[in-house]
């Protein structure tokens, strides 16, 4: 893929992207490259790495926000703010092992992507924890929107766009997260036994009480024994509570009887949720070594199970549930993706989008990796990344559209 172009500042920055649109010369963005491996394969003249660009800028507990420079690995962001006893509440996934990738990921990196963990359906995803961006758009022009308060709206919103826009839109330079207290401990309640139609039904249960449950997930026995400190007699569905030590127990109390659940019930400690909920979060059931297909399903929390067995009806499959059912993580095993049959599921059960997140070179090169457009939002796209990036410097990753509103 040609050079690699690092540069040093914003203003170097400016000064690439614009020689490269001087010379008709395509860019590839990249962060720590650990997500090289989603999305269709570019081609491009040469990379334009944040590598460079690394360093916390400002960062105040008590103002709940931080500002980095796009660059700087998210290990060194994690250490700050938990010095603060602070952290992102959408829970930053890391899908080194799925993937089989051992790069670092960058603070810009997770704005550029808005991929989020299993506190998502309750905290938000990436994208509503960003509150300011500065990045440099195809013209070679730095741009900046949003602010470092967690109330400062002034302007045109250019960070909503940005997050989830996958490198399509502009080369990120500097984000500004909110973030959050971090919850004293935690404990997951684990039913164990039930079906994927019950389960879905117990999440649905847990999820209208006031017992504030922050986790609500569905894995299948064979999938539960390989997750360390999960070995249930039969299926696991979890549901996680976090809070100071007597409210958690009072509220874990409360939310038992609610449940109204024939099947056996046991509780994790701190240390044991903690483990299993990162598990879930990287989607180590599926780190398995290879490339067979794995799918990102995004439905309604109703309908996960629905989808899933309608799969499971023409092909062999292994899934699970998070986001009470609304996330669906899937593998196929080999290397056939059968984008049509995962599609034609989830439009058959309510809509929603469906993300190849792993697969061969070749496969990704065949298939719509992210949920295809309709029409008129793909014209919508093309006029937003005609306006951030007329000659099309970034090379474009998704194909089918840079809305930057990819499914979390």
């Amino acid at each position: 893929m040609g050079e690699t172009l690092v540069p040093g500042s914003e203003a170097e920055a400016c000064a690439m992207v614009a020689a490269a649109r001087a010379d008709g010369r395509h860019l590839a963005i990249e962060g720590g490259g650990s997500k090289q491996m989603i999305g269709r394969p570019v081609a491009a003249d040469a990379v334009l790495s944040s590598s460079g660009l690394t360093g916390i800028t400002a960062y105040n507990p008590a103002e709940l926000v931080l500002t980095a420079h796009s660059g700087t690995p998210l290990p060194e962001i994690m250490a700050a703010i938990a010095e603060g006893g602070q952290h992102l509440a959408f829970e930053v996934p890391d899908y080194g092992a799925m993937l089989g990738t051992n790069a670092a990921q960058t603070i810009g990196g997770i704005a550029a992507t808005n991929l989020s963990g299993p506190r998502r359906f309750v905290a938000g995803a990436a994208r509503d924890a960003l509150l300011g961006v500065r990045f440099v758009n195809g013209r070679g022009e730095a741009i900046k929107s949003g602010g470092q308060v967690m109330k400062n709206v002034t302007g045109l919103d250019l960070v909503k766009p940005m997050a989830g826009s996958w490198g399509t839109l502009g080369f990120i330079t500097q984000v500004s997260f909110k973030v959050l207290p971090v919850a004293p401990t935690q404990a997951t309640l684990v039913i164990s036994g039930a079906d994927s139609h019950e389960a879905t039904a117990l999440m649905a249960r847990a999820m209208a009480t006031s017992c504030e449950v922050s986790g609500a997930a569905h894995v299948p026995q064979a999938l539960a024994a390989r997750i360390p400190g999960l070995a249930p007699s039969g299926s696991a569905t979890l549901l996680r509570l976090e809070g100071f030590a007597d409210a958690l127990a009072e509220r874990i109390a409360r939310l038992r009887p609610q449940l109204k659940a024939r099947l056996d019930m046991a509780e994790l400690d701190a240390d044991a949720s903690k483990s299993v909920w990162s598990a879930l979060r990287d989607v180590t059931p599926f780190a398995d070594g290879t490339r067979s297909p794995v799918w990102k399903i995004s439905c309604a929390p109703s309908a996960g199970h629905r989808i899933v067995a309608a799969i499971e009806a023409m092909r062999e499959t292994e899934a699970y549930l998070d986001w009470q059912g609304g996330l669906v993580w899937l593998r196929f095993s080999g290397e056939r993706p059968d984008a049509a049959l995962v599609r034609q599921a989830l439009a058959d059960n309510g809509g929603g989008h469906a993300t190849l997140v792993r697969a061969t070179e070749t496969v990704r090169r065949q298939t719509d990796v992210f949920q295809p457009e309709t029409p008129a939002l793909t014209a919508l796209t093309a006029r937003i990344r005609a306006s951030f990036d007329p000659d099309g410097v970034f090379a474009n990753r998704c194909q089918i559209g840079a809305s930057g509103m990819r499914a979390a």
